[in-house]
């Protein structure tokens, strides 16, 4: 795997350990700049490993069966979770400015998060394709009220989902734990959580409307695009609820002086 370990994450020559960090689209551009090379493969391996549950949910919503959509979710789910969760340990460690191999510190995030990552999965991705099922079914004659339900619910399900594989990426936490902190946080920093959500919404609808024209840009951004700018929405939040930074940190320090 020695192919994985020509990138090195760094902050970059000239820029000074305590320089407060760029905000917004230069702090976007910056990570760009330094770490494409790592969100491009661990984006491509996430992109992968979500073909079942696609193609699962795709001949599910094709054939109107009800069978295939609750195994290509759960199975689906379960299959891909590993690999999304080491995408957004990826990209929180370059949010972070940590360095290290890419593929040495995705290995161990992926070893680290993948039994937990499962359930979530598992969940997550029954209710997804679920919502996904529904939506290619439903029939606007009902009016706009089911419609509008569906649109929350689409809109609860990924902003609880970004919070809860974020930590499922960062914390060890039993599932009801991280339930209960998405849920709160999700509420107590609603426009933060929101803006993540809204970035999965304009990818998607995006890709989507230009398919398939949009196919080529897919196999360019992958999972990694939403991913990051999800990230960089929530990140604040997670920093602030977690204090993440200093106990990575004091945790860092403490395994260098033993």
């Amino acid at each position: 795997m020695a192919l994985f370990n020509f990138h090195f994450d760094r902050p970059g020559p000239g820029v000074s350990p305590d320089a407060p960090r760029k905000k917004g689209p230069a702090r976007f551009f910056e990570m760009l700049g330094r770490d494409f090379v790592s969100f491009y493969l661990a984006g491509m391996l996430a992109l992968a490993s979500a073909m079942p549950f696609v193609l699962g949910v795709w001949f599910a919503v094709d054939t109107h069966s009800l069978v295939p959509l609750l195994l290509a979710g759960v199975l689906g789910g379960m299959i891909a979770a590993p690999q999304l969760c080491g995408l957004l340990d990826t990209i929180l460690r370059s949010l972070r400015d940590e360095p290290g191999f890419w593929w040495t510190t995705y290995r161990r995030a992926w070893k680290r998060n993948a039994k937990a990552s499962l359930l979530p999965g598992a969940i997550g991705g029954l209710l997804l394709a679920m919502q996904i099922f529904t939506v290619f079914h439903y029939d606007i004659s009902v009016g706009v009220v089911p419609g509008a339900l569906l649109a929350v619910g689409l809109f609860l399900l990924l902003g609880l989902a970004e919070l809860l594989f974020a930590q499922v990426a960062l914390l060890e936490m039993p599932f009801a734990g991280m339930l209960k902190n998405s849920l709160f946080l999700f509420l107590g920093y609603l426009p933060r959580a929101a803006l993540g959500v809204l970035w999965q919404f304009v990818y998607w609808i995006v890709i989507l409307l230009l398919w398939p024209l949009s196919g080529f840009a897919l196999l360019i951004t992958g999972f990694w695009l939403p991913a990051l700018l999800t990230m960089q929405a929530i990140y604040p939040v997670l920093d602030k609820a977690f204090d993440l930074e200093r106990q990575i940190k004091a945790k860092r320090d403490a395994e260098l002086d033993s």
